[in-house]
C-alpha cells in the first residue's frame, strides 16, 4: 500500500483548535477517542468498538465527519469497529504494519481503503497530526499515537494515545499471547520487549497527556486506575509498573509484571483471531433487534435446547432463590455481564434469550453483546413474567462461608474456589480446588459429577455466577455466600 500519510505543516497563527473526546464504555472499561480538526471538519476515531453509531452521532453533533479510523493493536477484549466504519461509512483505515507477518490485519491486505502505517509515519486530520510510535510488549504490533494540534498553534504534542501500552496506574499485560491466545512461551519474551518499550519513552515530555484505551475494571492489566487520563510525568513517578521499568533491572521487571495477572476470560482468544482475520459486519450496519417473547415463545426456546437464557438481575439473592432452570446469572452491571457471557457461552453463535429487569435494558444488553461478537440474540422478556410462566424454575442450596466447615462434616463434598489464582495464593481453605470463574468453562472435566460441589469466592458473587454454569452443566452444587475470610486457615478435612 502506498504511504501518503506524512504531512509537513507550515507555522501559522492559531485558528480553530482540535476537538478531542474520550468515549468510555463501562461494560469493557474501554476508551475510544474521537479527534477532529475544527478548521476542516474532519475527524478520526482511535480504537472504536463495533457499535459505531455512537461515534457517528457525536461527530455529527460537533459538525465533524469521520474520515479515518485506526486501532492501536489487535484487540483481545472486544471486536474492533474499524471495518464497520470503512465498509458502511466510507472511512479510511490506518492499520499497523509492525510486528511481523503474523500480526498483520489480514482483512486489510490489498484493500485500497486501508493504508499501512509504521513507526515514524504521520496521519494528518486537517491540521491535527498523529505520529506513529512503535510500542510493543503488550502485543508485537502495538503502536501509540503522538497527538499534535498544529491548527491550535502548537509546536509540541499534547498527548499520547497509548492504547494498551500505558494505562493510568499500570501498563499493558504482556502475557495474553500465552494465557489467552495459547502461544506457549510468549509471555516472558513479551515482558522483556515491554520493558524496553517503556524505557524508550524517556524522551517524551512530562507534560504529555496519557490517553489510555482502558480503565479500572479491564482485564488488560492488574492495577488499572479509575482516573480517566493522566500525564507522563505523573505515571513515571507513581505508576508502579512504569516506574519499575525505569528503575529496576529487566529481570526484576519481568518477574513483577507477570505475577498476579488475572485469568483472562475465555473469549479473548476468539477476539484476537477475529480482529486479525476480519470482524463480521453488522447487517446494514445496524444492531440486532431481538423479538419481545411471550410465554409460548419462552417454552419453545427452552424446549429447543439449543440456546441459552441470560438472567440480567442485579441481586444475586433473588437469582439464587428463584430462576429459570439452566439459565446463567449475568448481571447487566459494569463489566460483569460480558465477563459472564464471554467466559461461559463458548460458541458465539448460540441463540440468546435475555431476561431483563425492564425493557430499556434490552438495547444496552444488545450493544454489549455485539461488542464481543454475540449477534444471535433471539429475544427478550421481563424476568418477572418468565418466572410466572410454565417454564421450569429452580433454586440453589446456599450456606454462608462460616458454616462451610461444619456443613462438610455433615455432608462431605468438593470445595471449589473460583477466585483468581493470586487471591488463592494469599490464603485459602486447605484442600480446596482453585479455578478462576473466567476459566471455569474450560475446566469442567476436572470436577467430580458424583459429589456435591461447594462453590465459594470472596463475596459470593462470582460463586453465584459459577454455580449457575455448573448447575446448567448438571453438577450438584451448593452456593457458599459471604466473605471467604471466614475460611482462611481452615482445613477442608472432609473434602474429597
Amino acid at each position: 500500500m502506498e504511504d501518503d500519510s506524512s504531512t509537513n505543516f507550515e507555522k501559522h497563527e492559531p485558528t480553530e483548535t482540535m476537538y478531542l473526546k474520550q468515549i468510555t464504555d463501562p461494560s469493557l472499561a474501554q476508551n475510544a477517542y474521537l479527534i477532529g480538526c475544527q478548521r476542516t471538519g474532519e475527524a478520526i476515531v482511535i480504537d472504536p468498538e463495533r457499535d459505531v453509531d455512537r461515534y457517528l452521532n457525536l461527530a455529527k453533533e460537533e459538525g465533524l465527519k469521520i474520515v479515518a479510523v485506526a486501532d492501536t493493536h489487535i484487540h483481545a477484549d472486544y471486536l474492533s469497529g474499524v471495518r464497520e466504519l470503512v465498509e458502511h461509512h466510507g472511512a479510511k483505515a490506518y492499520v499497523t504494519a509492525e510486528g511481523g507477518p503474523d500480526w498483520q490485519m489480514e482483512w486489510a491486505k490489498g484493500d485500497p481503503r486501508a493504508q499501512e502505517i509504521r513507526h515514524g509515519d504521520t496521519i494528518a486530520i486537517g491540521k491535527v497530526e498523529l505520529k506513529v510510535l512503535l510500542t510493543p510488549g503488550h502485543t508485537p504490533e502495538h503502536v501509540s499515537y503522538l497527538l499534535t494540534d498544529y491548527g491550535g498553534g502548537a509546536s509540541e504534542p499534547i498527548a499520547l494515545l497509548s492504547g494498551d501500552f500505558i494505562f493510568v496506574g499500570d501498563v499493558g499485560r504482556p502475557d495474553l499471547l500465552e494465557s489467552a491466545a495459547g502461544q506457549v512461551g510468549a509471555m516472558e519474551e513479551s515482558a522483556k520487549v515491554l520493558y524496553d518499550s517503556l524505557r524508550e519513552t524517556e524522551g517524551l515530555p512530562d507534560f504529555l497527556q496519557v490517553l489510555p484505551a482502558h480503565g479500572a475494571g479491564s482485564a488488560c492489566g492488574k492495577a488499572l486506575g479509575a482516573i480517566p487520563t493522566s500525564v507522563m510525568g505523573y505515571e513515571r513517578k507513581f505508576n508502579g509498573a512504569f516506574h519499575e521499568a525505569l528503575t529496576a533491572s529487566r529481570e526484576e521487571f519481568v518477574e513483577s509484571i507477570l505475577t498476579g495477572q488475572p485469568e483472562p476470560p475465555v473469549y479473548f482468544a476468539r477476539m484476537k483471531r477475529d480482529n486479525r482475520a476480519g470482524q463480521a459486519l453488522l447487517p446494514d450496519g445496524k444492531l440486532p433487534a431481538p423479538a419481545r417473547y411471550g410465554e409460548g415463545d419462552l417454552v419453545e426456546f427452552i424446549n429447543g435446547g439449543q440456546g441459552v437464557v441470560l438472567d440480567l438481575r442485579f441481586d444475586k439473592q433473588d437469582f439464587i432463590a428463584n430462576h429459570l432452570k439452566g439459565s446463567l446469572y449475568a448481571p447487566l452491571r459494569g463489566t460483569e455481564f460480558l465477563e459472564v457471557v464471554g467466559s461461559f457461552v463458548e460458541d458465539e453463535k448460540t441463540p440468546i434469550l435475555l431476561l431483563v429487569n425492564k425493557a430499556d435494558e434490552v438495547e444496552q444488553a444488545v450493544r454489549e453483546l455485539v461488542r464481543i461478537g454475540y449477534d444471535s440474540i433471539a429475544g427478550w422478556m421481563p424476568v418477572a413474567e418468565a418466572l410466572a410462566s410454565a417454564a421450569p424454575t429452580e433454586a440453589f442450596a446456599t450456606i454462608v462461608t462460616s458454616d462451610l466447615p461444619a456443613t462438610l462434616e455433615q455432608k462431605p463434598g468438593f470445595v471449589l474456589d473460583v477466585r483468581k489464582a493470586s487471591e488463592f495464593q494469599e490464603g485459602h481453605m486447605e484442600g480446596a480446588k482453585q479455578i478462576a470463574h473466567t476459566r471455569l468453562a474450560k475446566h469442567l472435566d476436572e470436577l467430580p459429577r458424583e459429589e456435591t460441589i461447594y462453590v465459594h469466592c470472596r463475596s459470593g458473587m462470582r460463586a453465584a455466577k459459577s454455580a449457575a454454569l455448573l448447575a446448567r452443566e448438571g453438577f450438584d452444587i451448593v452456593h457458599v455466600d459471604g466473605s471467604s475470610d471466614a475460611l482462611l486457615g481452615t482445613s477442608c478435612s472432609m473434602c474429597s
